[in-house]
């Protein structure tokens, strides 16, 4: 992939985080706050805790740091995957982001 691809599918990554965030607090009263700040965002729950998705230009990957631990995501050809074997990574930020509300959410491409 070059770096232009990565690019363009991370940020489309980036983008439909905020959008299942709005989509969210539109559906819940999860009351999840992000933020956008170039290739990152942060997601703050009620109790203060956060998750931060982050990409890592160089490497081609998105990082992923939850109060369960740190993850990288590459991509396969169809989706983001845990470079660790531990899944799918709109998966992912559903059951850690699930974890932190201490409700059920759901996040997806």
């Amino acid at each position: 992939m070059t770096d232009l691809e990565f690019l363009d599918r991370a940020e489309a990554v980036l983008r439909a985080i905020e959008a299942n965030c709005d989509r969210i607090n539109e559906q819940s009263d999860a009351d999840i706050d992000n933020q956008r700040t170039g290739g990152m965002v942060t997601l703050v729950f009620p109790d203060g805790s956060q998750i931060v998705v982050n990409l890592q230009k160089p490497l081609h990957e998105i990082w992923l740091a939850a109060r369960a631990g740190g993850f990288h995501f590459k991509f396969d050809g169809q989706r983001w995957m845990d470079t660790k074997g531990q899944g799918e990574f709109f998966a992912s930020l559903s059951r850690y982001a699930s974890e932190q509300a201490r409700v059920p959410l759901a996040f997806s491409a």
